[in-house]
């Protein structure tokens, strides 16, 4: 086990293009970390110049202490699992595992007793003497975790090992990571694009954007206390509902104006967030957990909204209805960096049984108690007196 140290890591290929811009971030001896971020974000080139397989353009990077920039692969000390497997098809399973055992010389009964252990911890004894093509998904992953584990290195990289499983076996593998990272303790670097992926394995989550850190934090710092709006709309699932208002001043306080809608600011968001008021005839970012809004029930003081159902999702223990915001706001940027004119839907949360459908209309109550806000400008948090200790962010 060892510590890994990255120190403004940049890494700039041929023609100019910035992947990875000035990233300072150390993973501590034993912790389990996860790097997440769009496709695109540099998460896994940071990975490749972690393992030696890209340099660094500049910046250094440690590994137990030592500066392994100039240092080859093969002598750093590392594991790497790959989203493909890379398992040899003409070996067998146990050849597999014990490749790397034979090229370092290791004795006979030495890998026969290492091989054997982590069989036995993979459940992978009774398919030592199949190869990989008469393997399931989820057994050539294994193989490819236990090719990784056998040889006890300092560090295990691993590059979207789940994303080629269905979904009801990376719940599965995903548990199996867990329990094999709590009985080796090895430090772990984990990339994944999936924030669910990252929010159930990581002891701490990296988030990246256009290979910049955005910011660094337990899952649960994250969803609660987002540092931008990046990262408040990347971190959970459904996404974080966001729109621009509008703030005025009232009598009794403060109101967001936004499309046909006008809702007053809680006392308890203005005592907990007091910058809010410097932004009276100002605009602001609002963003709302699909949790924070429901069906409207009695009278309440929350804000009401009136809205068409565009579609419902039943996903059994609960169900998610999406619609067009007060606002009818414009996505920002389409996945191809233009405008598409589409609206960009909010979900909230309702009962599992809800009875609404698709077109039907439904009254809706926003608790604005938790709501969040973002200078629109820079994207920032507003920041919340006596929380600090919650915003990790990245330096």
């Amino acid at each position: 086990m060892a510590e890994v140290a990255m120190s403004d890591v940049t890494k700039v290929f041929p023609g100019g293009t910035v992947v990875v811009d000035q990233v300072s971030l150390t993973v501590g001896d034993g912790e389990f970390i996860v790097l997440v971020g769009p496709s695109g974000c540099g998460k896994s080139t940071l990975l490749r110049m972690i393992a030696g397989l890209e340099d660094a353009t500049s910046g250094t990077i440690e590994i137990g202490g030592r500066v392994v920039n100039d240092v080859p692969p093969k002598n750093r000390d590392i594991a790497m699992v790959f989203q493909n497997y890379a398992l040899y098809p003409h070996m067998t399973v146990a050849q597999n595992l014990g490749f790397s055992l034979r090229l370092r010389g290791v004795h006979k009964p030495d890998i026969a007793d290492q091989m054997g252990e982590t069989a036995r911890v993979l459940g992978l004894t009774t398919l030592l003497d199949r190869k990989p093509a008469a393997l399931s998904g989820g057994q050539r992953q294994r193989v490819a975790m236990g090719r990784a584990i056998i040889r006890h290195p300092q560090v295990f990289l691993m590059d979207e090992p789940l994303s080629n499983l269905d979904a009801k076996l990376r719940v599965a593998m995903r548990g199996e990571l867990n329990r094999l990272h709590q009985r080796y303790g090895t430090t772990t670097i984990y990339v994944t694009h999936d924030q669910v992926e990252a929010m159930t394995l990581g002891n701490r989550i990296a988030v990246l954007d256009r290979g910049r850190l955005q910011q660094v934090g337990a899952p649960d710092e994250l969803y609660a206390a987002p540092r931008n709006v990046f990262v408040a709309g990347f971190i959970g699932s459904p996404a974080m509902n966001l729109a621009t208002c509008r703030v005025e001043a009232t009598a009794e306080g403060l109101a967001l104006v936004f499309g046909e809608q006008r809702w007053p600011v809680p006392d308890s968001q203005l005592a907990r967030r007091p910058a809010l008021r410097s932004y009276a005839g100002r605009e602001i970012v609002l963003g709302l957990r699909p949790g924070d809004i429901g069906l409207a029930r009695g009278q309440g003081d929350a804000p009401r909204l009136r809205v068409s159902a565009v579609t419902v999702e039943s996903l059994g223990g609960e169900k998610n209805l999406l619609f067009v915001p007060p606002s009818g706001e414009r996505r920002a940027e389409s996945p191809t960096g233009e405008d598409d004119g589409v609206p960009a839907l909010w979900t909230a949360r309702l009962p599992a049984l809800a009875s609404v459908r698709a077109g039907d209309e439904a009254d809706l109550a926003v608790d604005l108690t938790q709501a969040h806000f973002f200078d629109p400008a820079s994207t920032e948090a507003l920041a919340v007196t006596g929380q600090e200790s919650l915003l990790i962010t990245a330096t």
